[in-house]
């Protein structure tokens, strides 16, 4: 279950963590462009977050071989960086976790490189919107699939689809906890959301149907109809007065 936080001092250090990664995503986002390889990208994330004398939360989890997550076009989410080269057109899912001082933050962004399709563009935009409605519905009070119904209900009344099969988590002390955060569900179920509790939402969307399978490799998600997707993630704590975005660089 998430650990909520107990006193000022965890939730500044939450925030020093949370801070980092998205400033590590930030830079990383901003060095996506036609000709490098989703590897430099990684170099790049793990160089930051090391200078920051802090570690990367996926490297080594669970044998996971990179610093961060990057996916594209119809890779949904766990992509592994490599060889590929970045292409104009294409759409790039970046997510990073650092631990810092023993807490995560975890973030993503979907970064469009030279993308003109409308359909696509559409599709970002969505994903970008739902994590927005999401994140107000991360109130003291609210239930859980409050956060899971916002998501499912910007997608869908867009015309796109949500995976159901990976979902947000609970994160903190450890980079993943429950509770589980679906992108869908009807409102008003699930865990009273409380002060102190921190969560990484993260609405995954696609453009075409939501079913999605691994590849070979064992962590790649893709969707199975071939067709793009988009993933946006924060972290936010849940405070007596409402919720914060602690992954702000």
């Amino acid at each position: 279950m998430n650990i909520p936080l107990k006193s000022a001092a965890e939730l500044d250090a939450m925030r020093v963590s949370c801070r980092m990664a998205a400033e590590v995503l930030a830079a990383v986002a901003a060095a996506v462009a036609p000709g490098v390889t989703t590897g430099e990208l990684d170099l790049l994330a793990r160089r930051l977050i090391e200078e920051r004398k802090a570690r990367p939360s996926f490297l080594g989890y669970r044998k996971y071989p990179a610093a961060m997550c990057i996916s594209v076009n119809d890779e949904v989410i766990h992509g592994i960086p490599g060889r590929r080269v970045v292409q104009p057109g294409d759409v790039v899912s970046l997510d990073v976790g650092v631990l810092k001082d023993g807490f995560h933050g975890d973030c993503a962004t979907t970064v469009m490189v030279g993308v003109t399709d409308p359909e696509v563009i559409r599709l970002v935009e969505v994903t970008r919107r739902a994590l927005a409605a999401a994140v107000a519905a991360a109130a003291p009070g609210a239930r859980l699939s409050d956060v899971s119904h916002a998501v499912q209900s910007i997608a869908e009344a867009s015309g796109c689809s949500v995976v159901r099969e990976f979902v947000g988590h609970g994160v903190g002390r450890h980079l993943h906890e429950d509770p589980q955060v679906p992108n869908y569900g009807k409102p008003g179920r699930g865990p009273l959301l409380r002060p102190g509790m921190t969560l990484a939402i993260e609405p995954m969307v696609n453009l075409g149907a939501g079913g999605v399978c691994v590849l070979d490799d064992g962590w790649t998600v893709v969707t199975k109809d071939g067709r793009p997707s988009a993933h946006f993630e924060h972290t936010v704590a849940v405070l007596g007065e409402g919720s914060e975005i602690l992954t702000l660089a």
